[in-house]
């Protein structure tokens, strides 16, 4: 009987431990450079089979501020598209436009776009992770 918990507690472990091993590269709290004098800190998790960001905190050069926009998707249904890469949408706030999007992740620089007419324009920020 001892054998077959510590059996059954081992593999509960392993369990818990595999899934943390799983968590995706991009996941944690991202940096945006700064759009039309504000940026974000925006939290990259998991979303169905995709990976989404959220805006967690807001601020302008004084300070942090209560933006209407916390709590809303800026990275969205972002799926792997390659090594550190990832293809989905994005929203821009300042014009409430969504746009075909890509990340490139490389260490703790996060490369975002958004295009639109098939890519040909596109606008690029690069993020710093915060954690």
């Amino acid at each position: 009987m001892k054998k077959i918990l510590a059996a059954l507690l081992m593999a509960g472990m392993l369990g818990l431990t595999g899934g943390a091993a799983l968590a995706d590269p991009v996941e944690g709290v991202w940096q945006t450079e700064p759009d039309d004098g504000a940026y974000a800190h925006i939290k990259m998790a998991p979303c169905g089979p995709a990976i989404c960001g959220t805006i967690i905190r807001t601020f302008t050069a004084s300070g942090e501020t209560k933006s209407p926009n916390i709590g809303k998707q800026i990275v969205r249904e972002m799926t792997p598209s390659g090594p550190n890469k990832y293809a989905g949408k994005v929203w821009r706030p300042s014009n409430d436009k969504i746009y075909i999007g890509k990340l490139d992740l490389n260490g703790a620089s996060l490369k975002l776009s958004g295009c639109v007419a098939g890519g040909l324009i596109c606008s690029k920020q690069t993020w710093t992770r915060v954690n």
